[in-house]
């Protein structure tokens, strides 16, 4: 009696799951294994020819490993620039605390297009940057700010911050302070009970911002679009062109299928090399 309780107290849940989740992956992975055919999205029955074009030609396989150098560039500016600031509100007073904590919050509260073209206006040869250095006489030529890995991955990190920050805040408010504080009556230094106490007790939300912060990024469509253009080439951009303008369904679902996969495989790793504690 109790389990068939259990099952009906589930069953809402894992029918959500089942269709918004599980359901539509099943739909990618069929659909990337269907024939090509021209001027429709997909022809009559199956075939590998989706996956044989995006790892034979160079442009569409190039775009995997520039989308996963990206992603893991933002996160480890997202976590290096996310650590000191959740450190920071974890130590700050209530009275502080829950302002810094807003702080963190309002980006959010702004849509990802509006942010990205605000740093094509900051990044752009005509942009902010550019206009103060050349008004001050600093620079001649405009920088290359733009349409670069650098514009990209500057842009998403401001994107994602939040998604850092907030694991990370998480983790070290849950730290336990007597901890610390027996650290310094015992003679150590600020670095070595950061690098022996607070850093190890933060890593679940070190581990869990990591991986946020890195499937968003490899998955983002908007910032790439906009920040890096044509120039800076990402299997995300080239899905959502082989779905949309090329109307080709498998050879897109070919792509976000290995781009998923790939993700997956760099998660795993990085949770076995942080020793990663899953139940």
């Amino acid at each position: 009696m109790k389990r068939l309780r259990a099952t009906f107290l589930i069953l809402p849940a894992a029918t959500l799951i089942f269709l918004f989740v599980v359901l539509p992956y099943v739909t990618v992975l069929v659909m990337s294994f269907r024939a090509p055919a021209d001027g429709q999205p997909y022809g009559e029955g199956f075939s590998l020819a989706g996956y044989a074009q995006f790892f034979n030609e160079g442009y569409y396989a190039w775009s995997l490993p520039q989308s996963l150098v990206l992603g893991i560039l933002t996160t480890f500016v997202c976590l290096i620039l996310g650590y000191p600031v959740a450190l920071h509100i974890a130590k700050a007073s209530k009275r502080w605390r829950g302002l810094l904590y807003g702080i963190v919050l309002s980006p959010l509260l702004i849509g990802i297009v509006i942010r990205s073209y605000g740093w094509t206006i900051l990044l752009g040869n005509s942009g902010v940057i550019n206009s103060t250095l050349r008004q001050f006489g600093l620079i001649e030529r405009p920088l290359p700010l733009m349409y670069n890995n650098f514009g990209v991955v500057l842009a998403l990190a401001h994107v994602f911050l939040p998604f850092m920050v907030l694991p990370l805040l998480s983790a070290l408010q849950s730290m336990d302070p007597a901890l610390g504080q027996a650290a310094r009556s015992l003679g150590a230094k600020p670095f070595t009970i950061f690098r022996r106490i607070t850093f190890p007790v933060s890593m679940p939300g070190v581990q869990t911002g990591c991986i946020l912060v890195f499937v968003l990024a490899i998955s983002s469509y908007v910032t790439p679009a906009l920040v890096g253009g044509m120039r800076v080439k990402t299997t995300t951009l080239l899905v959502i062109d082989a779905l949309i303008d090329q109307f080709q369904w498998p050879f897109g679902s070919a792509m976000a299928l290995i781009l998923a996969v790939s993700a997956g495989l760099i998660v795993l790793i990085f949770a076995r090399l942080t020793a990663m504690k899953w139940n």
